[in-house]
């Protein structure tokens, strides 16, 4: 088993596609999240090893490696390294389990992580012409999905897009629409229950920016994508594709956010005076088909498990990313769990809240922690769909209950 230490954990609101974030970059993003956690903690940012973080992009602004412009924005030691995981969706998650690895063999003892995207300022990217003087350009955006498809992988594997791996998994589990819809509305309801009870206030650090032109600056503080909504509402809506299930209202969106975590080893964190929030007890990737890649989450989570030498009983809190409100409720089908079972998701996922790919991990890591200290329960695993077909999870403990 893994023995790392998560100690504390902010993250910026999430933003909604176009909305307060936009405008400003990711490596602005993650490194005002830094340095305010480094200020939050007085931790001394010449003790720490290295910086890991996720992200999925890496096409522009994210300037190839996030991590080490963060550490020279927020004004951290120069001589303290960066370095990016990209697991597409699970970036943020691998990016934790990677600083973990590296507390528990010893290569380091204090380090930051966490995630960042900004999906509104994801750039558009052209190919290369394969000839000389050719007259053909082809461009992508960024924000989702292959850049650049490969042909083979699309005629072995299928080209199936996010919405559709979804609905495939839909039809698999044999998921009506009124139920995926009842999925995504509870998952609205439980983010502005756990909002009006303050429950994010003390994850979040709001973001002040001085837009270029304006007298004073406006700042974000709270989570924009999140909507009240109805089963009236939802089904109204037209479904993305033809006999699917999934539409606008039951899937996340384009979003930008950045979350920092620090994890250290328990002697840094004694030395630091800092006390723990959760012990990283194990972790788990696994692969699965491309086209239904949102059940990714059940296998991971299973070996996960088996390495922690726990069973899915045992878990007080169980996050499961919810890219698709299907996607999610196929995977607490397969798991054999209620389809209202309080323990899943229960501040909400990213059909409220969001999804910026490379933070969404990490920020369901800082959540399911709080929880665990909120609801004084031991056990918490984390877990998230990737696209292209892989799975990833973490179990959390609760170092007040131990």
């Amino acid at each position: 088993m893994l023995n790392a230490y998560l100690y504390a954990g902010l993250r910026t609101p999430f933003g909604k596609n176009a909305g307060g974030l936009a405008p400003v970059r990711p490596d602005d993003l993650l490194a005002y999240t830094f340095k305010a956690l480094i200020e939050q903690t007085g931790v001394d940012a010449k003790t720490l090893d290295d910086v890991i973080v996720g992200c999925a992009n890496q096409a522009g602004e994210d300037s190839r490696c996030v991590a080490r412009h963060a550490v020279l924005l927020a004004g951290l030691p120069v001589e303290l390294g960066g370095t990016v995981v990209q697991r597409n969706c699970g970036s943020g998650l691998g990016a934790l389990i990677s600083a973990a690895h590296a507390i528990t063999v010893g290569e380091g003892e204090m380090m930051l992580s966490g995630g960042v995207e900004s999906m509104s300022r994801s750039a558009f990217v052209m190919a290369k012409a394969d000839k000389p003087y050719s007259r053909d350009m082809r461009v992508f955006d960024s924000a989702v999905g292959a850049r650049f498809p490969n042909p083979k992988i699309e005629k072995e594997f299928g080209a199936d897009s996010m919405p559709q791996t979804a609905d495939n998994l839909a039809q698999q589990y044999e998921l009506s629409r009124e139920a995926v819809d009842a999925f995504a509305k509870a998952s609205q309801d439980k983010y502005q229950a756990a909002l009006e009870a303050g429950f994010f206030k003390d994850e979040i650090v709001p973001v002040t920016i001085q837009a270029k032109g304006a007298k004073e600056p406006t700042v974000v503080s709270r989570d924009e994508f999140p909507r009240a909504t109805t089963m009236e509402a939802l089904g109204k809506l037209p479904a993305i594709h033809q006999g699917g299930v999934t539409t606008a209202g039951n899937a996340s969106g384009l979003n930008d956010g950045a979350v920092a975590l620090l994890v250290g080893s328990q002697a840094a964190g004694e030395r630091a005076g800092l006390k723990p929030m959760a012990r990283i007890v194990s972790s788990a990737v696994v692969g699965v088909e491309p086209r239904i890649m949102g059940i990714g989450p059940v296998p991971a989570i299973h070996k996960a498990l088996e390495r922690a030498g726990l069973t899915l009983e045992q878990m007080d809190v169980i996050e499961i990313n919810e890219a698709f409100a299907a996607q999610a409720l196929a995977c607490t089908r397969a798991l054999k769990l209620r389809d209202d079972d309080p323990r899943v998701n229960p501040n909400g996922g990213a059909v409220a809240l969001g999804h910026p790919l490379g933070a969404s991990g990490a920020r369901l890591a800082l959540t399911a922690a709080r929880q665990l200290e909120r609801t004084q329960g031991r056990y918490a695993v984390v877990s998230m769909c990737i696209g292209v077909g892989q799975g990833i999870a973490v179990v959390l403990e609760n170092c007040a209950s131990r």
